[in-house]
């Protein structure tokens, strides 16, 4: 069983996975938006046997609520009624910041960075989640 991420854009979804112990995210890949993402996140929700969705929501930086936003509600109500499992939402406020900083770090050229940031983003919109699950668990057992 597995978390999955998800950056939710105009034109592209990115996806990213936990591992099985639930600590790390690795990027899966970035769906282009369509007709068949639905189909192509069903595949991959059985493959990893999901269990929980993880979706970017992207808040103003005032923590005010934008445009985008209602789309993304739209987007995880989809979410819900098509596979049946819990969809949490998550602040994606400084995850692309942070996916572009990185990749700039690793010296990625400016095309290849084009076609791996959403991925990026889903990585970093999981992990924060996982982190704070993490710490939540740890908290528990004290």
């Amino acid at each position: 069983m597995r978390i999955m991420g998800l950056d939710f854009g105009s034109k592209t979804i990115g996806v990213a996975m936990s591992d099985a112990l639930f600590w790390t995210a690795q990027g899966v890949k970035t769906i282009k938006r369509s007709k068949k993402e639905i189909e192509e996140l069903r595949e991959l929700i059985r493959e990893y046997e999901v269990m929980e969705i993880v979706v970017g929501y992207p808040k103003n930086m005032n923590g005010t609520l934008g445009p985008r936003c209602a789309l993304t509600d739209e987007f995880t109500e989809v979410l819900r009624l098509e596979f049946g499992l819990p969809v949490e939402l998550w602040d994606e406020r400084l995850s692309t910041v942070a996916a572009q900083r990185t990749l700039l770090e690793a010296d990625v050229s400016r095309s290849k960075r084009k076609l791996v940031i959403d991925k990026m983003a889903a990585v970093f919109i999981l992990q924060g989640y996982l982190d704070r699950r993490q710490s939540r668990n740890i908290q528990a057992d004290i």
